[in-house]
């Protein structure tokens, strides 16, 4: 496997409709008219995820005021992200692409270095999707810790 293609301004973004943490399912499509922050992480429940997740819920009420939706997309199963969000308090849907189908579409899996070693898995990334369906900013390798703060600042937040 090389590396993903990645997605840049401008791009459409990929549409998916995905099972979530409360055993409905999400259309992007349902999003449209709105900006919509998906952002991409390896696994729920681990250190780095849930201080991210935390991070975006502690941010949520400015970010919703601001115009934005935030979507959390991984590949665990529904059932590990409906723990995940009753054990952290998540306010915001949570989707699970277990085939990675929509994560490869995003450029959010594939190689990637970890630890000095190149290996195959989930990129944290997050992407800024604009009400017409587009991306407006797609941000790839971002750090768990501190990144919902770097992301107010790129967009004009704080």
């Amino acid at each position: 496997m090389t590396a993903p293609d990645r997605l840049a301004p401008g791009d459409p973004a990929p549409d998916f409709t995905l099972p979530t943490d409360t055993g409905e399912t999400l259309a992007l499509a349902a999003l449209r008219g709105r900006r919509v922050i998906l952002y991409a992480y390896p696994a729920a429940m681990t250190p780095g995820c849930t201080r991210q997740a935390c991070d975006f819920r502690d941010s949520l009420a400015s970010l919703q005021a601001a115009g934005y939706e935030v979507v959390g997309i991984s590949p665990d199963q529904p059932a590990k992200l409906a723990k995940f969000r009753e054990r952290d308090a998540i306010t915001f849907p949570l989707v699970a692409d277990v085939d990675k189908a929509v994560l490869t579409a995003y450029g959010a899996f594939g190689e990637k270095q970890s630890y000095g070693r190149t290996v195959t898995g989930v990129i944290r990334s997050t992407f800024v999707i604009d009400p017409d369906g587009k991306i407006e900013h797609a941000f790839y390798n971002v750090k768990a810790t501190g990144h919902v703060a770097k992301l107010r600042r790129d967009l004009g937040l704080d």
